[in-house]
């Protein structure tokens, strides 16, 4: 619905490290006061009573898929954005590996065009880097859009960057910041060709994380982060799955300060290889989903503080492309609206505080990208908020599901916390499953 004027009153919202009881005043689009307590200023606000429920900053999530244009069968931003505004996300960054790809600034342009007209949460576009392609990355405005993506490991879209002297030039020639996707192309190469021979096509699920294995992964992530170091680039490595990466990143800086920083999905911190007998494909990513060690350890570094944000690298498949055989089964799964809860459950079992979540979730992402006025309840930002009732139980199934592919790795999951209203730039566009027709959601700028 959308309101120019909203009060929420008796919420406990958790901002910057604390929880206080307060009410939040939201005019125009921007948070305008908050206090303890706040009256109305006139009969045409719309009051929410939040008695008992928790506000959050809108989520900020820096890697998804939304696969458009070009592979609109299994989503499309419109689709997907509304998904996520279920999941409490209020922004998303996507991803340059779409047909055609992002990798010249006419292409994304093109998307930023459908965003405006199709999205339902805040959006930004990463460029995609290529083997021939350093023209285009130079002419990027690093104030309008989000990062430099480059692939190390293939991927959807073949985009893999295997040029030493390519990679060595784009890293040394922009300033934007550069994500990374990280896995050793000839070791997983090696290694499936091995279990080919073995088993065919039909090679088991449980050896997804053998073929793409540690090795495969901190090889490829050692040689981007040397090479940051080398050029001074300022790197952000995507999804993490294994300990032995962690050691190649530090808490002993904040994170404004960092130059190489690092993120974990919400499947790494939820699922382990031992989950591959009951989900099989549905749960096969790329970096696999790895040992119950490898999941701890993660789950350790983003309470310490080496892991700097947590995202979902939501990248929907159809139900009857993941049935497939190993070798034709697609890496990647629906993610954006589970995401909130699956770390609520966490904070439920007592394995991380909410003040945390809202710090890896909405806080750092807007640091890590310099995003202007959002990632908190401040006076003067972007209204962008999350009202969730932490103690309201629900299943995942069908019929709650919202992406377009009708799946959900979660499907017969039970979660504990439910987000009951989604706010994005002051106006409601989400509340208990219901879904309102409004569209106000903004290109995200960068302060750089």
């Amino acid at each position: 619905m959308s309101m120019n004027s909203v009060l929420i009153k008796n919420a406990n919202i958790v901002n910057e490290g604390k929880i206080m009881n307060g009410d939040v005043y939201i005019e125009n689009g921007f948070f305008k006061e908050i206090a303890p307590q706040i009256s109305a200023k006139s009969p045409n606000v719309n009051v929410f009573d939040a008695e008992g429920k928790y506000l959050l900053p809108g989520v900020i999530d820096d890697q998804v898929h939304f696969r458009e244009p070009g592979l609109t069968h299994k989503a499309t931003i419109e689709t997907e954005s509304r998904a996520a505004i279920a999941g409490g996300i209020t922004s998303f960054i996507e991803m340059p590996n779409t047909n055609p790809q992002t990798t010249t600034i006419e292409k994304l342009e093109e998307k930023f065009e459908i965003a405006a007209k199709t999205s339902y949460a805040n959006y930004s576009f990463m460029f995609g880097g290529t083997n021939d392609n350093l023209e285009e990355i130079l002419k990027v405005d690093p104030k309008k859009v989000a990062a430099l993506k480059l692939f190390l490991g293939s991927s959807t879209g073949n985009m893999l960057v295997d040029n030493p002297e390519v990679l060595e030039k784009i890293f040394a020639s922009t300033d934007l910041l550069i994500a990374v996707h990280c896995e050793d192309e000839s070791t997983i190469r090696n290694n499936t060709a091995t279990y080919k021979v073995q088993y065919g096509d039909d090679i088991p699920i449980e050896m997804h994380p053998v073929i793409r294995n540690e090795e495969a992964c901190y090889l490829s992530s050692s040689r981007a982060v040397a090479l940051a170091k080398k050029t001074g680039a300022r790197l952000h490595v995507f999804h993490l799955s294994t300990a032995k990466e962690l050691e190649l990143f530090t808490n002993k800086i904040p994170l404004k300060d960092k130059k190489i920083t690092a993120e974990v999905c919400i499947h790494h911190l939820w699922f382990s290889d031992e989950d591959y007998k009951e989900k099989g494909t549905l749960i096969k990513w790329n970096p696999a989903v790895k040992t119950a060690k490898d999941r701890d350890a993660l789950f350790k570094a983003l309470l310490n503080d080496k892991l700097d944000v947590i995202a979902t690298d939501h990248a929907p498949h159809t139900k009857e492309e993941k049935d497939n055989v190993y070798t034709k089964a697609p890496s990647g799964g629906p993610l954006v609206q589970h995401a909130l809860p699956a770390m609520l459950e966490f904070y439920h079992r007592e394995q991380i505080s909410l003040e945390k979540i809202v710090e890896k979730m909405c806080h750092n992402p807007a640091i890590l990208f310099q995003v202007e006025k959002r990632g908190y309840i401040k006076e003067g930002y972007h209204a962008d908020a999350v009202l969730v009732d932490l103690n309201a139980p629900w299943t995942v199934n069908k019929d709650n599901i919202a992406y377009k592919c009708g799946w959900s790795p979660f499907e017969g999951t039970t979660f504990t916390s439910r987000i009951t209203h989604t706010f994005v730039n002051g106006s409601l566009v989400y509340k208990n499953f219901k879904f309102y027709d409004v569209k106000n959601a903004q290109r995200l700028t960068f302060d750089r």
